[in-house]
């Protein structure tokens, strides 16, 4: 324990961020470093708990308070070594994971809980720039090929750990980059795809192979992968967004707001928008622009925040972003108790950046005009009749609350329901749950069809990026077990024995 005092004396810090006028003119990201003495308080506020709740707290049972204390007495090759032993990709989740472990944190009962995300980025881009992060080449190949199939995180994570245990990996990605979803979903303010660029380049130093514009089920046949490879891990995300079946759907401007932020992220990257659009089925109908335009976001989750700053920083003339569910609480009660992660009010960045947010409406119609476009909304108040343990349950509309409200550009950002079928899993004829995701066990990760395993959101549905690591893991290590007999990964469910 780094300083066995230091939560009584220092408070939560975070690092400074660049003014919202400045920011919203580029598209890089904005959040400056902690300075040295900063950091050093804030990894001391930890206090080494008898129960480190916020090991469960991490999906991928981070051991937080030991790399805390490394933090604190500056051993960085340390605080390295702990960290990169349950995360693959700690410059990922530092940027953008929504920190449950810090929802965990004894601290975080009568206190602001410690820094744990932004501690963990300060270790990993220390050690980048210190050269303690070195491809990790394996000493001996098993002779055995595994193919993954996506290159968001689950399926980096999963070809990381089989290319350690010593198999050809393999990664198939239908876009022109690798990434998935980190490359083309999030924004660029948050995280950088240099960061990508640098985490592909040392896997590949470390002999994993990226074959891109490889559409498995469309210019890529799976009995091809079937014959050539060993075991196949399904990494393909839930990429078939919630859509919003109501009277006006088809006009010009409105749009789900993967596409809208996938063009941008094309054009920060010097790329063709519309490269690659037919591997989506209604994607890239028109150049997306906010520029001028009222632009409502329909969705109040991560994506919707995404869209409401990348829409200020291409001058949008308003951004409204509504959310069917009541306005969270800003603070736990009883619905939800610690150290469970808390649906409590967040305030992003974006939101910072300028955005007029509403709680409790739907949306009723989209308005069309003489041309066929988008013109307006018309939406309707929501009440919300709670459960007995105070989580909303039901609603009703309130009568009279009726209204249009301008609008030239409609996001929809309500999520995600399940993977593509076309393709790829209609070919392999995998089975498929009661929610439309690959049904493979958590234990076992396999699938109805032989060597073929699965992970990440194509397996549990749309989550978070931390969850997809994990899973991407865990699977691996079913994998190798199946190729291998045994399996010499780490487990998260090790790590933690470990540690006590």
């Amino acid at each position: 324990m780094g300083k066995p005092t230091g939560f009584l004396e220092f408070t939560r810090e975070m690092p400074q961020k660049k003014s919202v006028n400045e920011r919203i003119q580029h598209y890089n990201e904005f959040i400056e470093r902690l300075p040295d003495e900063k950091l050093n308080q804030q990894s001391a506020r930890c206090m080494n708990c008898g129960v480190p709740f916020c090991h469960s707290g991490c999906p991928l049972g981070n051991v937080i308070p030991e790399f805390n204390d490394a933090v604190y007495k500056k051993d960085w090759k340390e605080a390295y070594d702990i960290l990169n032993s349950t995360n693959n990709f700690p410059e990922f989740t530092g940027r953008i994971c929504p920190a449950p472990c810090e929802s965990a944190c004894v601290l975080g009962i009568n206190q602001p809980p410690v820094t744990i995300e932004e501690i963990e980025k300060h270790i990993i881009e220390i050690a980048f720039e210190k050269g303690l992060v070195q491809a990790r080449k394996p000493n001996l190949r098993t002779g055995k090929k595994v193919a993954v199939v996506g290159s968001g995180p689950a399926g980096l994570a999963a070809a990381a750990q089989l290319n350690y245990a010593g198999h050809t990996v393999t990664v198939f990605e239908r876009d022109d980059r690798p990434g998935g979803l980190l490359r083309y979903g999030i924004p660029d303010f948050k995280l950088e795809k240099w960061v990508i660029d640098r985490r592909i380049k040392l896997m590949e130093e470390e002999g994993v192979v990226f074959r891109c514009n490889a559409n498995v089920g469309v210019n890529i046949h799976i009995n091809d992968l079937l014959r050539e490879f060993h075991a196949i891990v399904l990494a393909g995300g839930s990429t078939i967004p919630r859509d919003l079946p109501v009277m006006g759907r088809d006009l010009n401007g409105v749009h789900y707001a993967m596409e809208f932020l996938k063009q941008q992220n094309k054009r920060n990257a010097n790329l063709d928008p519309f490269a690659n659009a037919s591997v989506e089925s209604n994607i890239y109908p028109e150049h997306l622009n906010a520029k001028g335009k009222h632009v409502v976001v329909i969705g109040g989750g991560d994506t919707g925040s995404d869209c409401v700053g990348t829409s200020n920083r291409q001058g949008a003339k308003s951004v409204i972003q509504f959310e069917l569910l009541p306005k969270p609480p800003d603070s736990r009660n009883g619905s939800m108790p610690w150290p469970t992660y808390p649906m409590t009010l967040k305030i992003s960045s974006s939101h910072e950046e300028g955005a007029d947010r509403l709680w409790a409406v739907a949306t009723k119609e989209f308005v069309s005009d003489a041309n066929g476009n988008l013109k307006a909304l018309k939406i309707v108040n929501l009440e919300w009749k709670l459960s007995d343990d105070g989580r909303p349950a039901q609603f009703v509309e309130v009568a009279g609350s009726e209204k249009e409200i301008p609008c030239d550009l409609a996001l929809l950002a309500m999520g995600f329901v399940y993977p593509q079928r076309q393709g790829l899993l209609d070919e392999l004829g995998v089975e498929l749950d009661d929610r439309g995701n690959v049904k493979a066990s958590e234990k076992q990760y396999k699938t109805n069809i032989n060597k073929v395993f699965a992970a990440g959101d194509i397996r549990r549905g749309q989550s978070l990026v931390v969850w997809a690591i994990s899973e991407g893991r865990e699977c691996a290590r079913k994998a190798d077990e199946f190729l291998m007999g045994h399996s010499l990964l780490e487990t998260k469910d090790n790590m933690l024995l470990a540690t006590l």
